[in-house]
């Protein structure tokens, strides 16, 4: 076998498309969580899985980021797209387990509304990332994610006044305020997060226009 004359290039395209379905599928499940109230437990396992799965192929960007000598981006570029992508999974996982350990009878619609606005912006941002590795523009999706961020800004102070002026009677229902103030908090830091993230991409793709 004849030695190899130039070094490896990775595939990081390829791997970030592979994040970024692993990033859509969980809110793609979150989503399911809120709309159908039911089996929560079962799709939290599987949000689960998927950061898990998720954190080994961030590893491995960044291993093959400190091997590779040719990169198809500047690599503090491919490092933040992927610390970014990892960091909207951790938050659809955050918001996973505070709906699953509180147990709630019903779900609010504000919430139902605010996580379907998270899974619109991640699938918003796949395409994204999609058209960076072609090099076709990104800004229409831009815009959209800023349409649903404004409004998802507005439903969100919807939320929270709703909850505070509820008038809670007793302890039980103090404890209702304070879980669902848990559950919007995360909710919101997931959206900042996917925002994050398509800011991200948006500057990579105009840097290598």
């Amino acid at each position: 076998m004849s030695p190899r004359l130039f070094p490896k290039v990775a595939k990081f395209f390829d791997l970030f498309e592979r994040q970024s379905n692993i990033v859509k599928d969980a809110a793609i499940i979150l989503d399911s969580i809120f709309k159908d109230f039911t089996k929560v437990p079962e799709k939290c396992e599987k949000i689960n899985d998927l950061e898990i799965e998720g954190d080994y192929l961030s590893r491995e960007i960044s291993s093959e980021l400190s091997l590779s000598f040719i990169t198809p981006l500047d690599r503090e570029d491919i490092h933040s797209i992927n610390m970014g992508q990892e960091d909207v999974l951790n938050a659809i996982k955050s918001v996973a387990a505070r709906i699953g350990l509180y147990r709630f009878g019903t779900v609010k619609d504000s919430a139902i509304e605010l996580v379907q606005n998270l899974r619109e912006i991640v699938e918003e941002t796949e395409v994204m990332l999609h058209k960076l590795g072609s090099k076709k523009a990104t800004e229409e999706h831009s815009k959209n994610i800023i349409a649903i961020t404004n409004q998802s800004e507005t439903q969100l102070l919807i939320a929270l006044a709703e909850i505070y002026d509820s008038n809670p009677l007793d302890s039980k229902d103090v404890l209702q305020v304070l879980m669902w103030n848990q559950i919007y908090n995360r909710i919101e830091r997931a959206l900042n997060k996917a925002g994050t993230l398509a800011n991200i991409i948006e500057g990579v793709s105009i840097k290598n226009a």
